[in-house]
């Protein structure tokens, strides 16, 4: 009886208020239940709202006291008359039609409409500091064709509803203001209000910390030990061309990811900046392999590279000459003998009281030796013939043992004179490789702390 009572002359096409010249207030009150998707690309966000909606119907109200004390029925929500209020910045392909869900009508003419909906809206998303980013995203609900003075929009509360907000696994929840705004349109002269919910995100980094920021310093530290690889091995451009395709791999996955705009996101500087000082190590490889292999034919070191490279710069990184330890050089008693060879000096000290005897220095022909036996004494016995047979022979020895020793140690010496430019040139490259490698590492340390500051 009730509901025919109400009804039964009830238009829900024309907005229920007595005086045409007022105003109908609707509060608007939005429970975020929960964040399903950021699109950073697209720039859309998708979420689960609780849309509550209350105003006054002056047609729908009745005497409790008439009715068996019944003050509120539950009815369709398209028999009455609701307010046209939809979400300003939606961006969903479909137009839907707000879902049909009942509506509470008190017995004051009280109408409160609860319906659910997952919104898709536009949301103008900043990745300069990508992964350690804030967004702020609006949803903007007012009415469509309603102006101010016929329908006035007010927010019940100064924030939105986040008691049964449902944790995003990105993304942290920092608040919801809520703020009326009016707004005259250039196409009218009527203020149209609206009221706008700015959700305010923080993204959890911690999955692309462990993910993209980590592996890519660590592959970055790899490029400066290029320079450590010795230049025979062959393979320091190699682990170059290798550690820059790996961090374009990571490059490309970020790339996609992102919005294609001109704000590049902070990890892909990061990026960049860590590819552009790989690309120069390796130019910079090439430079020092080919100082490297300069042959004897090359030019001199100039005095300036020979005081600054060898005298000082050798020392200060500990690179040392070409045969030496690879922490202290080698001491005298490592390059001599056990004592059991003898040296050159030896061999003319125990020759010298053979030197008058005028032996030849081939053992064939007769030997005639003019000899003073109270010199030999003790060297060879008394008889003559006896002495200078085996004194001409010994000395005759020794002096081609001495000829044979000073033409290879004049050899030796002419050889360790060609190859001295080289043996310079190559120490030149390796004190190079030394600065360059602390260099390359001290900025890789400086851009990985930088970037951590960030998301600190």
């Amino acid at each position: 009886m009730l509901f025919r009572d109400l009804f039964e002359n009830y238009s829900n096409a024309l907005r229920p208020v007595e005086d045409t010249d007022k105003a109908l207030n609707v509060t608007l009150q939005i429970t975020l239940s929960q964040i399903k998707d950021i699109d950073e690309r697209n720039q859309i966000l998708t979420a689960y709202l609780w849309i509550r909606q209350s105003w006054y119907d002056a047609y729908l109200i009745w005497d409790r006291d008439e009715y068996d004390g019944l003050d509120s029925i539950r009815i369709p929500s398209n028999m009455v008359w609701r307010p046209d209020i939809v979400l300003y910045n939606k961006a969903d392909d479909e137009f839907s039609e707000p879902v049909n869900t009942n509506v509470v009508l008190r017995y004051d003419g009280r109408i409160t409409w609860d319906s659910p909906a997952i919104t898709k809206s536009s949301c103008v998303v900043d990745v300069s500091y990508f992964p350690f980013d804030n967004q702020e995203c609006n949803l903007t609900f007012g009415s469509w064709t309603y102006n101010g003075n016929q329908v006035d929009i007010i927010n019940t509360m100064d924030t939105g509803d986040l008691s049964d907000f449902v944790e995003n696994v990105e993304w942290e929840m920092q608040g919801m203001p809520a703020v009326k705004n009016v707004i005259t349109y250039g196409c009218c002269s009527e203020p149209y209000p609206d009221v706008t919910f700015t959700l305010i995100l923080k993204r959890r980094s911690s999955f692309y910390i462990f993910n993209l920021l980590i592996p890519c310093v660590m592959i970055s530290f790899l490029a400066p030990l290029g320079f450590y690889l010795p230049a025979d091995s062959g393979e320091k451009v190699s682990l170059g061309v290798t550690v820059l395709l790996a961090l374009t791999v990571f490059q490309l996955m970020v790339a996609e990811s992102m919005p294609p705009s001109e704000s590049v996101p902070l990890i892909g500087k990061y990026y960049i900046a860590t590819m552009t000082m790989i690309t120069a190590s390796t130019a910079l490889t090439i430079i020092i392999m080919n100082i490297h292999l300069c042959g004897p034919e090359a030019k001199p070191i100039p005095r300036w590279a020979r005081i600054v490279i060898l005298d000082y710069m050798s020392k200060i990184f500990f690179v040392y000459d070409v045969g030496e330890n690879c922490t202290s050089p080698q001491s005298d008693s490592d390059t001599r003998s056990n004592g059991s060879d003898h040296s050159y000096d030896d061999y003319e000290k125990e020759c010298e009281p053979y030197g008058h005897l005028n032996c030849p220095l081939s053992g064939s022909g007769t030997i005639s030796c003019d000899i003073d036996i109270s010199k030999l004494s003790g060297h060879c016995s008394p008889q003559k013939e006896i002495v200078e047979s085996h004194c001409c022979t010994h000395c005759n020895r020794y002096k081609i043992i001495a000829n044979n020793i000073e033409y290879i140690t004049n050899w030796y010496k002419e050889q360790k004179a060609i190859s001295a430019k080289g043996i310079e040139w190559k120490k030149v490259a390796k004190v190079m490789d030394r600065f360059f490698m602390w260099v390359f590492f001290t900025m890789v340390f400086f851009m990985s702390i930088l970037i951590i500051a960030k998301a600190v």
